[in-house]
């Protein structure tokens, strides 16, 4: 009996020495679809066995930064140039790997009578706070045809509710992405999607962190890259159960969901040092450009310093 319960205690202390092993780490991020492999890392246990005690917490884009800066999080995923945003605002982070490109996943719906991008000047539209990908991307758009931010009425919307209104008749167009796109899509009567990525690709997502945790805990970050990547080896071998598990955490099935995920590509560890190698670069610098002409930052932050890309090697 004693060798019994003695041998229950090396056991409990074993699985005790084994959780306390686990690194714990807060990540902020939306429903949208392409960061829902993070998601899938934590419910099938590929985070857990990568030594790391996940909790996932859904923070609107336009909010992110200031649970990051509070230390309720410690690391996100968002756009690109969201980090630029929040690095020239005092909240210092850093992108270690890519997520997602858009492809045609984020776009731009208007009633039907609306017949170009020009046609919306003097329009009300449904977007995210500046500092947000919607934003963002309705600046890029507008830049693209002569317009400004200055030529709509601009009413801030999260893109969910921005869908679920503009389907409703407010508003003369709006500002969405996946899942909540594809409801527009659904209902013709109430309008149309006149630009996506497809047309405009400037939506490429991203996993970052602060420089301490960081700095604090290197193996974790590796972790996370890696628990990244093996999420992308799920969906490729169980493609059905994994598209179930994300569908879920967004209350769709894993069918409504792969719908979803046809419209952006989850970028693999070959895709990273791809993508860090010029891309990145390049967008970040003409990014960068947008945000100052817009007055979303006054300075640009160190463009050096924005991404540490030895953790996807």
């Amino acid at each position: 009996m004693k060798a019994i319960m003695g041998g229950l205690a090396l056991l409990a202390l074993a699985a005790g020495s084994a959780s306390a092993q686990e690194t714990p780490v807060t990540v902020g991020i939306s429903g949208w679809t392409g960061f829902a492999p993070l998601t899938l890392a934590k419910e099938a246990g590929i985070f857990k066995k990568n030594g790391l005690e996940v909790t996932i917490k859904k923070i609107p884009q336009a909010s992110r930064h200031l649970a990051i800066q509070s230390g309720d999080v410690q690391c996100a995923a968002t756009t690109v140039e969201t980090w630029i945003v929040w690095n020239a605002n005092g909240v210092a982070t850093k992108q270690i790997f890519q997520l997602d490109k858009s492809y045609g996943a984020d776009g731009m719906v208007v009633r039907n009578d609306v017949g170009s991008i020009k046609d919306i000047k003097g329009k009300t539209i449904a977007a995210s706070a500046p500092g947000t990908s919607p934003y963002f991307v309705l600046a890029w758009m507008l830049k693209k045809n002569g317009l400004t931010p200055k030529d709509v009425t601009i009413v801030n919307m999260e893109p969910g509710p921005a869908a679920q209104a503009f389907i409703a008749g407010q508003n003369d167009a709006a500002m969405t992405y996946e899942p909540y796109l594809s409801s527009v899509r659904a209902a013709p009567q109430a309008g149309k999607i006149i630009a996506t990525t497809l047309d405009y690709p400037v939506v490429m997502d991203t996993f970052g962190c602060t420089p301490k945790f960081l700095s604090d805990n290197p193996k974790a970050a590796k972790a996370l890259a890696d628990s990244y990547f093996e999420a992308l080896d799920m969906i490729k071998k169980d493609q059905t159960k994994a598209y179930e598990i994300m569908g879920a955490d967004v209350k769709q099935t894993g069918e409504a969901f792969g719908k979803s995920a046809q419209f952006l590509r989850w970028q693999d560890r070959e895709a990273n040092k791809k993508f860090f190698e010029g891309e990145f670069k390049t967008f970040s610098n003409e990014a960068a450009d947008l945000l100052l002409e817009i007055g979303v930052i006054k300075q640009k932050p160190d463009m050096n310093a924005l991404a540490d890309t030895s953790f996807i090697q």
